[in-house]
């Protein structure tokens, strides 16, 4: 059995500062250690597969003299089920390295929940079949700085996720005496809605709306998968730009790690209504932690165009109400296409600002998929933003 200070503290000295996840009782004196030290960074997320996305955004950004930053996503075993899209469809298509610890409830010999009896004995084998590499988490004090040493040898190498699996009382006791998150935002009253009326565009119109308040030197923009990315791409392939090509419902909590972590870059998430549905807990995580340089664009076309133009059942969501009752600082909703210009143009928003616009369906029928691959996007992007002094948003 180990001390929480002894692990976090050696993590640290390799760059370890970024935390997300969801509690689990064997994580219980990590993260208490990990929360009340306020030098560190810890986000509570809604679902595990949101905390992995996270610290892919905080991954990406660790870049020029952000370089050697890294984070830590944190999870009960039965929580890779949430979690298996970001890591086999972000993490390892982009290439973006992050350190997992992952209880191993029902491990087999241990008595446990009956919840765990399957999630137990497979877990190592579901890692395998990820290609995740694991070890157990270290449990003497002699065993943490190697275990730690071979995790980031194989991050820095390959650019992918290492594991490490917690048995049960691997770490000793650590008390909370901290009531409440750091960081967290707290809201007297919430952000009136504010609706605009007006004539559907279609996306492509959006986009060039888009593109055309986000200068490539000053923003960072992040296109969900599908149609939403492809079109971006078409318009006008820019170095500030990333094209999700999986992890659906991702690109909101991924903006978010990114732009906690790079308080100097502006970072705008680019959502849709099928993805947004996917995951809506990021709301509250969003309205909770969103800082001011994040902006969440949602463009709903009522439909999984992508995929053939299934109905979603957006048009049934007040999702500017949701926002607002989540805690994000602006909420806007509406079809006309200056929803966009108010949204980047509000002054003195103390948090993240959203905006719904509603859209036609249809695109372009020679729509061509980016030629350039998610590890160069991934690469071009960390270079540009990488620049030291050459940012500063505000």
């Amino acid at each position: 059995m180990i001390e929480a200070a002894q692990f976090v503290e050696a993590a640290r000295e390799r760059g370890f500062d970024w935390y997300a996840g969801v509690p689990c009782s064997f994580l219980t004196p990590f993260i208490n250690y990990v929360v009340q030290d306020e030098s560190l960074h810890y986000v509570s997320a809604a679902n595990e597969g949101d905390a992995v996305a996270l610290i892919a955004g905080v991954a990406l950004g660790a870049s020029g003299e952000h370089k050697g930053r890294r984070g830590i996503a944190m999870m009960q075993n039965s929580g890779l089920g949430n979690a298996v899209s970001p890591l086999t469809s972000l993490t390892w298509t982009f290439r973006l390295p992050q350190l997992l610890i992952v209880t191993w409830r029902g491990q087999p010999g241990v008595a446990d929940e009956p919840q765990h009896a399957l999630m137990g004995p497979v877990t190592p084998a579901m890692l395998d079949t990820m290609e995740i590499p694991w070890e157990l988490f270290p449990t003497e004090p002699e065993a943490i700085a190697p275990a730690l040493d071979r995790a980031t040898a194989h991050m820095d190498r390959t650019g992918r996720p290492y594991a490490l699996v917690m048995q049960k009382g691997s770490v000793a006791p650590y008390a909370l005496t901290k009531t409440g998150l750091s960081g967290v935002r707290e809201r007297a009253t919430r952000a009136a809605v504010q609706r605009f009326e007006g004539e559907r565009v279609t996306r492509h119109d959006a986009l060039q709306r888009v593109i055309a308040h986000t200068p490539a030197n000053s923003t960072v923009v992040l296109a969900s998968t599908g149609f939403c990315g492809r079109e971006l791409y078409a318009i006008d392939d820019r170095e500030n730009q990333l094209y999700l090509v999986g992890s659906m419902g991702c690109v909101t909590p991924m903006a978010l790690g990114l732009a906690l972590s790079r308080p100097d870059l502006r970072v705008v998430a680019l959502d849709g209504d099928g993805a947004a549905l996917m995951r809506m807990g990021v709301f509250a995580t969003l309205g909770a932690y969103g800082p001011s340089n994040l902006v969440h664009l949602l463009l709903d076309n009522g439909a999984h165009e992508s995929t053939g133009g299934q109905a979603t059942v957006s048009r049934g969501v007040d999702f500017a109400a949701i926002a607002s009752a989540c805690g994000y600082a602006l909420a806007l909703d509406g079809d006309d296409i200056g929803v966009i210009d108010r949204l980047f143009d509000a002054k003195d928003v103390d948090g993240v600002r959203f905006a719904r616009l509603s859209i036609r369906t249809g695109t372009p029928g020679d729509l061509p998929r980016p030629s350039i691959t998610p590890e160069d996007v991934r690469g071009r992007l960390q270079a540009h933003v990488g620049g030291a002094g050459a940012w500063g948003w505000g």
